[in-house]
């Protein structure tokens, strides 16, 4: 099996297990990238905690879920984002304003648009939850 973005797959198996009503889910293989999103997640209060297991080969993660989830994804392409053009992102992707976060990658890390706004950043969108 060939996986050819890593962090697309991550997202659908943690909507698909979301959708199904588990409590927890794996997801390997795992990355930085993947490992920094959660944490954005997390923050916002998407996932509950979440655990590097290492088996040997890349490791896996394993995450509590809090059904808070309705949709998660990856931007493509991976578009740059200048700080006034939140608005027009959030609408495309954001089903309301002020529901759900866009995540995206910065100078200064992985973060939220939230945060990004708020430290008036700009950068490259990854993906998007609520």
């Amino acid at each position: 099996m060939v996986l050819l973005d890593p962090l697309a797959n991550a997202l659908s198996t943690i909507k698909n297990a979301e959708s199904t009503g588990k409590s927890e889910c794996i997801i390997k293989p795992v990355s930085k990238l993947i490992g920094n999103v959660l944490r954005v997640m997390q923050q916002g209060r998407y996932v509950g905690d979440f655990e590097f297991i290492e088996d040997g080969k890349a490791g896996l993660f394993k995450i509590d879920l809090l059904g808070n989830i309705n949709k998660c994804g990856v931007i493509k392409p991976r578009s740059s984002i200048a700080t006034m053009d939140f608005e027009k992102w959030e609408q495309r992707y954001l089903p309301a304003r002020d529901v759900g976060l866009l995540i995206l990658t910065t100078s200064q890390g992985i973060m939220s648009h939230t945060d990004a706004k708020g430290r008036g950043i700009s950068g490259k969108l990854l993906a998007y939850v609520y």
